[in-house]
C-alpha cells in the first residue's frame, strides 16, 4: 500500500490514567494494536505534549483523531477545540470520542450540547454491548458482548439524537440502559463516533471487541473511504 493511501490516525489521551492498569496509558493501548494493521500509520499525543498534542501541524497530518479524556478538559483551550471542530466540519477529518469525552471540549464544539449526564457509578458491573444495526460498517464482525467490569452511566445524556445509533449499553446489575452505546453524526464534511465504553479503572481498551470497534470506526470516519 502507497504511504498517501494510509489512514493517518493520532491517538490522544490526556495522560491522568492509572499506570497500573495503562502502563503507557490509554493511548498506546489503542495506538499499538492499531500499529498492527497495514492501512494505518499511527500517533500518538496527549495534552502534556507541545501544543496539547492538537496543533495546526498536528492535526493536519491527521485524517481520524481519536480522543479519551476525564478530568483534565480545560487543559484543552476553546481556541483548540475550535480547531479541531474546525478540521472536521471543513476539512473532513474523522473525530472519535470515547468514554468520558462525552464532556471534552472539542466533543461539545461538534455536537453543540453539554454531553453531560444524569449520574455514574464505578462499580457499575458488567456491561452489556447491543448491536441495534448489525450491517453498519462500524458493526462490522461484531456481536453483542459483554465486558465484565464497567462503570455505569445514567440518562439523560445531553447529545443531539445520532443519525445513526449502532449501539447501546445494558447494565444487568442495574436493569439499566444507556442508548447511545455508540452513535454517530455527520457535521459539515466529517464524521464523528461516540463510544461509550472505557473507564480507566478496568482494562477495557484491551477487550478484543472494543479495539475492533475502534477500528471499524477509524475506518468510517476518514474522509472519502474506499
Amino acid at each position: 500500500m502507497r504511504p498517501e493511501q494510509l489512514i493517518r490516525v493520532l491517538v490522544w489521551s490526556e495522560g491522568s490514567e492509572p499506570r497500573d492498569v495503562y502502563g503507557d496509558g490509554i493511548r498506546d493501548a489503542i495506538a499499538d494494536y492499531l500499529r498492527t494493521l497495514p492501512d494505518m500509520v499511527v500517533r500518538t499525543e496527549s495534552a502534556n505534549h507541545p501544543g496539547q498534542g492538537v496543533s495546526r501541524n498536528d492535526l493536519d497530518n491527521t485524517d481520524v483523531l481519536i480522543w479519551w479524556a476525564h478530568v483534565c478538559h480545560d487543559d484543552i483551550t476553546d481556541e483548540e477545540a475550535q480547531q479541531i471542530a474546525a478540521r472536521v466540519t471543513e476539512d473532513g477529518m474523522g473525530f472519535i470520542a470515547l468514554h468520558s469525552s462525552h464532556t471534552s471540549k472539542p466533543l461539545r464544539a461538534l455536537l453543540g450540547a453539554s454531553g453531560t449526564i444524569a449520574g455514574t457509578e464505578v462499580s457499575g458491573g458488567p456491561e452489556q454491548i447491543r448491536v441495534l444495526l448489525p450491517e453498519h460498517p462500524i458493526a462490522q464482525g461484531i456481536t453483542d458482548f459483554t465486558l465484565p467490569r464497567e462503570e455505569l452511566w445514567r440518562e439523560p445524556f445531553d447529545v443531539p439524537e445520532p443519525d445513526e445509533r449502532v449501539f447501546e449499553s445494558f447494565f444487568p446489575r442495574h436493569d439499566a440502559v444507556f442508548h447511545i452505546g455508540g452513535g454517530c453524526w455527520t457535521r459539515g464534511a466529517g464524521r464523528v463516533f461516540y463510544f461509550r465504553p472505557g473507564h480507566e479503572t478496568y482494562p477495557t481498551y484491551f477487550d478484543t471487541n472494543v479495539l475492533r470497534v475502534i477500528t471499524n470506526a477509524v475506518r468510517w470516519a476518514v474522509k472519502n473511504p474506499a
